[in-house]
């Protein structure tokens, strides 16, 4: 059974997600939260395999919380975060602070299923339209040659608050150990077959997806993901799909 918080102010959301999930078979709702703090709280004491979190709360929003949970060694939650405003800053600031996905509260019932499940088997939930927001995002030219090019085109043009705030924003989504090897190409420790898997989870493939062009067990998939991550020193799947992108990888 997957074990699930939810987290969410909303005493009528938390009991419609619990209805939704808990249907499903295979999905338990362990315990639910009405603020940020009593996430953090929940999170640790309830020790749930998938957070669902809301974002605007009272005490403490959701990616406050999710940052403490993420960072907490104790918790090896992933955290969904589930939202009712499709904003861009919400999107980044989630990935940032250490979130597995981003759902909309709009979403169909089997969404959310599904979203609970891709999370608990440690992929990230990034739909095809939401990979592309990221990639547009953060899958930018490394800053000394973004400098470079600017100096060359336009000598004059200052650097904007925006473009150092999605510089900072980027580095943190991004594991530093990757971050520094930006620009460089592929990694030689990568084998062959990890390096076919990179470039297909930066097509937003699942594991799923992977096994099935590769014809190999979704098993071996994850294995391979997992050795890819700990090689390029990145965090989670969204940051090695920064990372293939920004070296024309996918």
């Amino acid at each position: 059974m997957i074990r699930v918080l939810l987290v969410d102010d909303h005493a009528v959301m938390r009991a419609g997600f619990r209805m939704i999930l808990e249907s499903a078979g295979d999905i338990t709702v362990v315990g639910e939260a009405a603020t940020g703090v009593e996430a953090v709280a929940a999170a640790s004491e309830r020790r749930p395999d998938v957070i669902c979190m809301d974002v605007q709360m009272p005490d403490m929003d959701g990616l406050e919380a999710t940052r403490r949970i993420v960072g907490d060694p104790s918790v090896e939650a992933a955290v969904v975060v589930v939202t009712t405003f499709d904003r861009d800053d919400y999107l980044f600031d989630a990935l940032a602070a250490g979130a597995s996905g981003f759902l909309l509260k709009n979403a169909g019932p089997e969404e959310l299923i599904s979203a609970v499940r891709v999370a608990a088997a440690g992929d990230a939930l990034l739909a095809p339209e939401v990979t592309r927001r990221v990639i547009a995002r953060f899958a930018q030219p490394p800053a000394p040659l973004r400098q470079a090019q600017a100096a060359t085109t336009s000598p004059q043009r200052p650097t904007t608050s925006a473009h150092a705030a999605t510089t900072s924003v980027a580095e943190e989504v991004v594991a530093p150990e990757a971050a520094q090897r930006v620009g460089a190409p592929i990694p030689v420790e990568l084998t062959e077959r990890e390096a076919e898997v990179l470039q297909l989870v930066a097509q937003a493939m699942s594991n799923a997806e992977i096994a099935q062009r590769l014809y190999i067990g979704e098993a071996t998939v994850k294995t391979h993901v997992s050795n890819v991550l700990q090689k390029l020193g990145a965090r989670d799947r969204v940051a090695a799909v920064v990372y293939a992108h920004r070296r024309g990888l996918a």
